[in-house]
């Protein structure tokens, strides 16, 4: 039977690149979103891929969707944690709220989907969990204390989670993003857009499906001996 895989944010931009990635490859797939209602019934009117909205950053919320799901379609073995939000500003002009609401979305729901799918994947001696961070998590940026800090968390969750799911033939790795021609990054000022392309050596953009790929390569059947590793994708602006 075809192996269901659960993109979170997977009815738009990255996420949406990685669902249709993963359903060509022959995956039974289901992509969250948050509460853009007509923007996911476009997509699933699109690709035909199941579409089902909750907070990632919830708990309780996680847990429905995820039961649901299995009920439906059956467990999860392939886990993309892709959902994200941003609230940027300097440390002194960020609030308590705007810190919680990044961390709780980008990070927390790496832990909510990986508690609440790890068992299963667990008892069928089969995963692949690929936790999306970000060049900024690796490199830092001004005025993303709270991002940046949630995607350095999300490299930090994978190395460690890796080590857990490795003998249950789980493998856990992460990609790091660079910028990509998304809605996000298109709201970019055009000067300051200018200036970030003309630090990336490949001279361009990053596309949606340049991640999709990524994605792709580490949730196969065959990508076994990689784990706990983060593939940069990013055009070589930042290489560490």
């Amino acid at each position: 039977m075809a192996r269901v895989a659960l993109v979170t944010g997977g009815t738009r931009g990255i996420g949406a690149a990685i669902s249709a990635e993963l359903k060509a490859g022959g995956r039974v797939v289901v992509a969250s979103y948050a509460g853009n209602d007509a923007a996911a019934a476009a997509f699933h009117a699109d690709t035909g891929i199941a579409v089902v909205r909750f907070d990632a950053g919830d708990f309780g919320q996680c847990s429905e969707a995820v039961e649901k799901i299995h009920a439906d379609h059956g467990p999860i073995e392939i886990l993309v944690n892709n959902a994200g939000i941003t609230r940027d500003a300097t440390l002194a002009r960020l609030s308590r709220e705007m810190w919680d609401a990044v961390i709780d979305t980008n990070l927390g729901s790496c832990f909510n989907l990986c508690k609440l799918t790890f068992d299963a994947m667990r008892a069928k001696k089969f995963g692949r969990v690929v936790n999306v961070g970000s060049i900024n998590g690796q490199a830092g940026q001004y005025g993303q204390v709270n991002y940046a800090a949630a995607k350095s968390g999300i490299h930090g969750f994978t190395k460690a989670l890796a080590q857990e799911g490795a003998r249950f033939g789980i493998t856990v790795n992460a990609i790091a993003p660079g910028y990509v021609d998304t809605d996000m990054v298109r709201a970019v000022p055009p000067d300051v857009l200018q200036k970030i392309i003309a630090r990336i050596p490949m001279g361009r953009l990053g596309q949606a499906h340049d991640i999709a790929r990524g994605v792709a390569f580490l949730t196969a059947d065959d990508a076994d001996f990689i784990t706990g590793a983060t593939l940069s994708i990013n055009g070589g602006q930042h290489m560490y």
